[in-house]
């Protein structure tokens, strides 16, 4: 690797080093790209020659952190056993105790999939694909065991899932919830999706 592109990557690196600690104790709103500059000890410039906005850094911050989340899924997942809603309690489980690791860094996470101004090149949460792909495959297999209604509209249910998860986390911003406690209102309703995808 050439000395300018390696000074360009650690560059790139301490961006977002800074911005994730910065969106996690000042929140997303609130931190500025100049501030993550300070942080990071390079020039606003330097951002910007880096990343197109501070949604794209927070995308990408996301990203690299769900990089683990994901590795860690794919070890577990051929290991989950019971239903398919077991699974999935199981499943979201996990991204949970993941996630409460750093509750504000991905609470922002989710506020930014509501911000209009999002560029082509963000991916806040619900524009993550494997996430979707996980469910799908669990869904599938469901399917494939009896346990879910083959003709159960599947988009539909990973929408649900989506929503009930992103949902829940109003727990963790207004009540301090724990993952724990987190779990187990998310267990409830996937109950209640369950009894729609259930074979009649």
């Amino acid at each position: 690797m050439s000395i300018r592109k390696s000074q360009k990557e650690a560059t790139r690196q301490r961006v977002l080093d800074a911005a994730r600690d910065l969106f996690e104790t000042e929140g997303y709103e609130e931190t500025t790209v100049r501030e993550i500059a300070r942080r990071a000890e390079v020039s606003v410039g330097s951002v910007f020659t880096t990343f197109a906005s501070k949604s794209e850094i927070l995308s990408q911050v996301m990203a690299d952190r769900l990089d683990g989340l994901y590795a860690e899924l794919d070890r577990v997942a051929p290991n989950l056993r019971g239903s398919t809603a077991d699974r999935l309690r199981s499943m979201f489980a996990i991204h949970y105790a993941y996630e409460t690791r750093r509750t504000k860094l991905f609470l922002a996470h989710i506020a930014a999939a509501y911000d209009w101004t999002l560029g082509p090149n963000t991916r806040p949460y619900g524009r993550n694909m494997r996430l979707r792909e996980i469910m799908r495959e669990l869904l599938k297999g469901g399917v494939e065991r009896g346990d879910v209604d083959a003709s159960v509209d599947l988009e539909g249910v990973i929408d649900a899932l989506t929503a009930i998860y992103a949902w829940t986390y109003r727990l963790a911003a207004w009540e301090d919830a724990d993952a724990t406690q987190l779990s187990a209102v998310f267990d409830r309703q996937v109950g209640l999706i369950a009894d729609g995808f259930r074979p009649r």
